[in-house]
């Protein structure tokens, strides 16, 4: 098995076209084409996450944490990320990241949160802009249906809850072929029309490349006109953040006792408690400050996340609670997420979760 096969299947549940611009994200080192002996899933990578990686015979690391995150202009192992890199290249060991990719998956990052405290019926806090697309094509009437299922079976026309979703309107179109064409219907020089069938679809902007693909294998013309065309629409879907709902609400003493126990963490930094019940609750994995007004606008009572500084615990305003539970134990259950997918996808192949705790924060 390739480390493509692999990339594959996580890309299926966090396609990278959906990283934040910031982010650094795909195979950060290695080939695509190496033969996997062994995937070890990560949060973090490490020296000791290499040496862990050797010792269990996985030479390839599929890590929540990009090591390489902006630019390296030299190798030199003057810092722990290019003692990561030198070591990794030394001992044939690729590292795959995902990041942003994941946290912005409908199930990555904060459905897993979502599913550790229990929180039900979860949709996204923040959904990511331009994501959707619009292809619109010309078929001619006959050749309508096998077009539209080709590209229905790369995923064009899903919109929520439905699939197969198209739109569709009889006209007629016309060409003249030239000397060099081979047209399909008609004959060169002379202007042909032709009972044809417009066709809409919507799809999401990492599914382009098949979707046009289908298209032109389906479509019977020797030249196939189509656009393409980005949308504003909302896709529901894709972005990151999470709200959910408690079956029961909990009072807020006993909702942060939960939350201590249940995302293992150490201590919690929380606003002030108003004395409400909690059963909405906003999570966002990682560095979350940036979504408090966004929490407070989905009417949450509580919202989960990390590295909220001292001056923005005043942003809840008395409006909600805010739980800051650490970075590493906001995203350190994103591992099992891994290892469950890719356990399922490659149930005889070597998947090993990671036992090194990488979390660079102790306490006292």
């Amino acid at each position: 098995m390739k480390i493509k096969e692999i990339t594959n299947c996580i890309e299926t549940i966090a396609p990278l076209n959906y990283a934040e611009d910031f982010d650094n994200v795909g195979l950060l080192i290695g080939s695509y084409t190496t033969e996997v002996t062994g995937v070890l899933v990560t949060l973090d990578t490490l020296e000791i996450t290499i040496d862990e990686a050797i010792e269990k015979n996985c030479n390839l690391i599929v890590s929540f944490h990009p090591i390489i995150f902006s630019g390296l202009k030299k190798l030199n192992g003057k810092n722990y990320v290019e003692r990561v890199v030198i070591k990794a290249i030394k001992s044939n060991i690729a590292i795959y990241a995902m990041h942003t990719a994941l946290d912005n998956s409908f199930i990555g990052v904060n459905a897993k949160i979502c599913e550790v405290l229990g929180l039900k019926y979860p949709k996204i806090l923040i959904p990511q802009k331009n994501t959707l697309k619009k292809l619109i094509t010309y078929v001619p009437l006959e050749n309508a249906e096998s077009v539209r299922n080709a590209m229905f079976k790369v995923g064009a026309g899903n919109i929520g809850n439905y699939d197969q979703c198209s739109y569709n309107t009889k006209g007629f179109g016309t060409y003249r072929a030239n000397e060099n064409a081979n047209p399909v219907i008609g004959k060169k020089g002379q202007i042909h029309t032709e009972n044809e069938v417009l066709i809409s679809v919507i799809f999401e902007k990492h599914k382009q490349a098949n979707i046009i693909q289908a298209l032109l294998n389906a479509h019977p013309y020797e030249e196939v006109a189509y656009d393409i065309i980005s949308l504003d629409n909302i896709n529901k879907e894709i972005g990151i953040g999470m709200v959910g709902e408690f079956d029961k609400p909990k009072n807020e003493t006993e909702f942060l006792h939960f939350l201590k126990k249940t995302m293992q963490t150490k201590c919690i930094r929380h606003s002030k408690l108003l004395n409400k019940p909690i059963k909405k609750v906003a999570v966002l994995g990682g560095s979350g400050s940036f979504a408090i007004n966004n929490a407070i606008s989905s009417k949450a009572d509580a919202y989960i996340t990390s590295d909220v500084k001292y001056h923005e615990f005043y942003k809840a305003e008395n409006k909600l609670v805010i739980a800051d539970i650490g970075h590493y134990e906001s995203e350190h259950f994103t591992k099992n997420l891994l290892v469950d997918i890719l356990t399922k996808k490659f149930p005889n192949f070597a998947v090993v979760l990671s036992n090194k705790n990488t979390n660079p924060i102790y306490y006292l």
